[in-house]
């Protein structure tokens, strides 16, 4: 997969991989899933997040897992 949109900074969300351009983590967005709330919640909370970014968020926490 690609995880162009994810950068990682150790001056931005303490060095963990995270949305170009946002402070929201991979892993706060999978926290967000676990909790109940869905892909379409999460757009629609964030709508400057697109569907491509929010994938590749997921995946690169899986990833990690």
């Amino acid at each position: 997969m690609d995880f162009s949109q994810l950068v990682s900074d150790p001056a931005v969300c303490q060095g963990k991989p995270h949305i170009k351009g946002t402070r929201l983590s991979a892993e706060l967005l999978q926290n967000l899933l676990a909790t109940g709330w869905s892909r379409e919640n999460i757009l629609e909370t964030y709508p400057y997040l697109t569907s491509e970014e929010v994938d590749q968020a997921l995946a690169a926490s899986k990833s990690l897992d």
